[in-house]
């Protein structure tokens, strides 16, 4: 294949990983923000988010650009149909941390210190996504390594199963306190329902890492 095909090809690759990167970034800033009930902090980070869109676009019109000049064989067309899907994943990540943060924002003005707490305890889903972040781009950096790739799968997918244990505990404990006469069961209910959209983020990162296995390996899309 010419060499200005492999050039083509591995700036698609570093421009995703720019685009996890900045996603990682974006969640280690609200992180930090959560930890210190900063609502402006939180702002910040989603003022982060603003362009991401209109890079994802870029790398899919790279992606055509690439089937056009250079026609791909079969293991490379499969690397590329790949990082379609990832772009695709990459914008709903997006959608959700947008969404996610902008319910913080609302929680942390009510100055709820019951509802703090919980969001306090929450953050070690935070933690566990950053994880998988971290494994993500080390995947797409590592990416000729098949067996390192898988096992930096697995340990994404460790770090989902964690959040699911830590979601379950938070559940728990807050149906106890929608119990309670004098909760507001409604304020419960939809803190657990920003939880879940939290979680959706790791759920889509290992989504990712299956479309990075499939385009080094093959196997099912």
């Amino acid at each position: 294949m010419l060499p200005q095909y492999h050039d083509a090809r591995h700036e698609v690759r570093d421009s995703v990983i720019a685009m996890v990167e900045n996603l990682a970034k974006t969640n280690q800033m609200a992180l930090e923000a959560m930890q210190n009930n900063s609502v402006e902090g939180l702002e910040n980070a989603r003022k982060e988010l603003k362009d991401m869109s209109d890079v994802t676009e870029k790398i899919d019109n790279d992606i055509v650009l690439i089937f056009a000049k250079f026609t791909p064989g079969a293991r490379d067309l499969r690397e590329m149909v790949s990082y379609l899907k990832v772009t695709s994943g990459l914008n709903r990540i997006q959608s959700n941390v947008n969404s996610y943060l902008k319910n913080m924002q609302s929680v942390l003005m009510d100055d709820n210190r019951e509802m703090e707490e919980f969001i306090n305890d929450s953050l070690r889903i935070n933690q566990c996504t950053l994880k998988a972040f971290d494994y993500t781009i080390e995947m797409l950096k590592t990416f000729e390594d098949d067996n390192k790739i898988k096992k930096l799968a697995s340990n994404i997918n460790i770090e989902l199963s964690k959040t699911e244990d830590i979601y379950s505990i938070l559940e728990k404990e807050m149906v106890q306190r929608m119990s309670d006469a004098d909760s507001n069961a409604g304020e419960y209910f939809n803190l657990l329902k920003y939880f879940r959209k939290n979680m959706k983020i790791i759920d889509r990162l290992e989504n990712i890492a299956q479309r990075i296995i499939f385009a080094r390996m093959g196997g099912k899309l």
